[in-house]
């Protein structure tokens, strides 16, 4: 085991609920959905937030409709991985701008699922490091940050206090980690087995109008296969297992 895999540490599992926020429908499913499949099958509690319906990620489609597609793929694609709490903010893909508008639709969200672990995708301005990367999106880089203050901002009753007094909303400060997916600084993995994989890849396959639309030619199920197979073979190098799921993780007091 190289060095690099030495480095990586286990993803803690002495938690019961997480709440999965990220920008658009698919974000999850190129990798962190074969973790959220591997815990959903120990019975952990596990909910989708997603900031936009991604109306904007289908050049071929008109928003609305694409709105409507996107919505129904993610919902499917939760559920083939055990999740079925899936909720949808009203944010514009491709523009969220960041600022108290979001952290407090955040926050809000948090305060209603009560999560220990919370999972975003990268929020660093790249995907990778040195020569071979690439830039990352606004979206995804906005909605990763507020993630990382809105844990804080759930747990302080002086923060948005319209959430308690309007929408009774109580203080959450019981948020203990936050698992950043796709990060290009990872600091920890879960090890996966065959059947989180297979679902992984159905998962991913259920975006078909986005695959499409990416122009994509091959068959759903072999594109996702041979993209998490990539991901997650990657990833258990660096753990010194077949396949893993890898996350920067960030702890909270």
């Amino acid at each position: 085991m190289t060095t690099e895999a030495q480095s990586l540490q286990e993803m803690p599992d002495d938690w019961e609920r997480a709440l999965a926020i990220v920008a658009h429908p698919d974000d999850l499913e190129y990798g962190a959905a074969a973790a959220i499949s591997h815990w959903a099958d120990q019975g952990k509690q596990i909910a989708y937030l997603l900031v936009t319906r991604g109306e904007a990620g289908i050049d071929g489609m008109d928003p609305e409709e694409a709105a409507r597609v996107r919505e129904e793929e993610q919902r499917a694609s939760a559920s083939v991985v055990g999740v079925s709490a899936v909720e949808f903010l009203d944010h514009r893909d491709g523009v969220i701008e960041e600022g108290l508008p979001l952290r407090r639709d955040l926050a809000a969200a948090i305060r209603r699922h009560r999560p220990e672990l919370l999972i975003t995708l990268n929020h660093h301005d790249t995907w990778g490091t040195g020569p071979g990367s690439w830039w990352n999106t606004p979206d995804h880089r906005v909605v990763g940050r507020a993630v990382l203050d809105a844990a804080g901002d759930a747990g302080n009753r002086w923060i948005f206090p319209e959430l308690l007094s309007g929408e009774r909303l109580e203080p959450w400060g019981g948020v203990r980690w936050v698992a950043v997916a796709g990060s290009p600084q990872p600091t920890h993995a879960v090890g996966v087995a065959d059947d989180p994989f297979t679902k992984a890849v159905a998962s991913l396959a259920e975006h078909r109008a986005y695959i499409e639309g990416l122009g994509v030619k091959e068959d759903p199920r072999e594109y996702a296969k041979g993209f998490i197979e990539q991901m997650l073979k990657g990833a258990g190098e660096r753990l010194g297992t077949e396949l893993a799921v890898s996350f920067e993780l960030y702890p909270r007091g």
